[in-house]
């Protein structure tokens, strides 16, 4: 084979692959990320009982970026908790987020300080003014339905220990 078709071979060979992994990219950006359902439950406690809740932890800056975009669905017993190195103010928007959501804002002690709604799509920003170490994002109408209320503890072994990583 002559030098310059190989060259032209390899050339094309080149942006084929260039091509499939820009294409690869920009699937898995629109993508849902799926975390593992933790072992542990996380438990609310509230003024009429325990109520339980398979959790995914999102723990790190890339997952806690992502979160819940692009997922079309979750059990009504699932959520997500948002683990971050200590307590602040924290910002959410509902970006390429479909599912409406409420997000409980929980301090390092496990204490609900704020719950605020998501709305699917949403530039906006959801920032109540309290500080939080954790978010917990569950299906939209779920903290009402359950009773969780502000001043409500949640208890799962990530909380009150996050800050000790």
């Amino acid at each position: 084979m002559p030098r310059f078709v190989f060259s032209l071979s390899r050339c094309f060979l080149s942006a084929v692959v260039v091509l499939m992994v820009a294409a690869a990219g920009a699937l898995a950006q629109g993508s849902a990320m799926r975390l593992p359902v933790d072992p542990e439950p996380l438990v609310a406690i509230t003024s009429s009982g325990e109520i339980r809740f398979d959790i995914e932890i999102a723990d790190e800056p890339h997952e806690r970026q992502r979160g819940l975009m692009f997922r079309q669905s979750m059990p009504a017993d699932r959520g997500m908790l948002f683990v971050f190195p200590a307590e602040s103010r924290q910002g959410f928007w509902m970006q390429n987020t479909p599912l409406a959501l409420d997000l409980m804002f929980v301090g390092a002690d496990g204490t609900v300080r704020a719950i605020a709604p998501g709305t699917p799509f949403s530039t906006a920003s959801i920032s109540p003014d309290v500080e939080s170490q954790f978010v917990l994002e569950l299906l939209a109408g779920t903290a009402q339905k359950m009773g969780i209320e502000v001043g409500d503890r949640l208890r799962h072994p990530r909380i009150g220990t996050a800050g000790a990583q």
